[in-house]
């Protein structure tokens, strides 16, 4: 049973870590249950350890929805920036992977804007803020997805 449960603590960190890039799916918190059922199979953390990740997956996902906002907001965008940012990002992840996973942000931002009846130049202006924050945004799940996954590798 206890082999089960690693391989399966594992198959949820490599998902968790794929989900960092990946906007369907929820990364940080599919490695933090990696974590939770490693604890079922060999207890190797700490209670300590396992709330203070809790409380940091939990700030993530918080900022996953306010860090793409605040680019686009920050450089004069509207919701139809972010809209079309997420759904770029959607279509480049499906169409054109690996390239669509970075410019489709940026070129769903930029179309979501001229719907929305910006001038090309500030809808450009608002397409890089949406996609600074959206990188933004998964440079800090990946860098948490992979500091989890090194927690636990060396816990194995």
């Amino acid at each position: 049973m206890e082999t089960l449960l690693i391989i399966i603590s594992g198959l949820c960190i490599v998902a968790g870590f794929l989900g960092s890039f990946i906007p369907i799916l929820p990364g940080t918190p599919i490695t933090y249950c990696g974590l939770l059922v490693l604890q079922l199979a060999s207890q190797p953390f700490t209670t300590t350890f396992l709330v203070v990740w809790a409380l940091i997956v939990a700030a993530i996902m918080v900022l996953d929805n306010i860090i793409p906002a605040y680019g686009t907001k920050k450089l004069g965008g509207s919701a139809y920036g972010v809209w079309g940012s997420i759904i770029g990002m959607i279509i480049g992840i499906f169409f054109f992977p690996p390239f669509g996973m970075i410019v489709g942000p940026l070129v769903g931002a930029f179309v979501g804007e001229l719907i929305g009846g910006q001038s090309s130049d500030r809808a450009f202006k608002s397409a890089l803020g949406s996609f600074a924050g959206l990188l933004t945004n998964t440079v800090i799940k990946v860098i948490a997805s992979g500091i989890m996954a090194y927690y636990f590798i060396i816990s194995l």
